[in-house]
């Protein structure tokens, strides 16, 4: 009889140490996907294209607050080639720019999602050959 409680006893801390680690597992993952993300870009990111957008346009894994939220496009020397505020609708942000002659420009992110976690980045892209 005691050796039975023993096993049953030894069955239940097995299964709860796995039920705790799929917890831990998924819990992990949902933490990790908290912050808005860069899920892609048009231009896309690190491209070649052959004439100048009239935007960038960038898309996030999650919505992001306009009032805390920019971005950036500047050329090799830094000069500033984005036209005001971006606009943001949900997890899509969009920022007009200046004519832009042919060359490398970056551009550069910061946004605040709606779970008020700050991210940022920055990427490349070239206008023509």
């Amino acid at each position: 009889m005691l050796e039975r409680e023993a096993e049953i006893r030894q069955l239940t801390m097995h299964r709860i140490a796995i039920v705790a680690l799929q917890l831990s597992i998924l819990l992990g993952a949902t933490a990790a996907q908290a912050h808005a993300h860069l899920d892609r870009a048009e231009p896309r990111v690190g491209s070649t294209v052959p004439s100048a957008p009239r935007e960038v346009t960038l898309w996030f894994s999650q919505n992001i607050e306009p009032a805390f939220s920019s971005a950036e496009v500047t050329d090799a020397n830094g000069i500033r080639f984005d036209q005001g505020k971006a606009q943001i609708e949900g997890n899509v942000m969009r920022l007009g720019v200046r004519p832009l002659p042919p060359g490398s420009y970056r551009v550069h992110w910061k946004v605040l999602s709606v779970d008020t976690h700050t991210t940022e980045g920055t990427f490349p892209f070239r206008v023509g050959q």
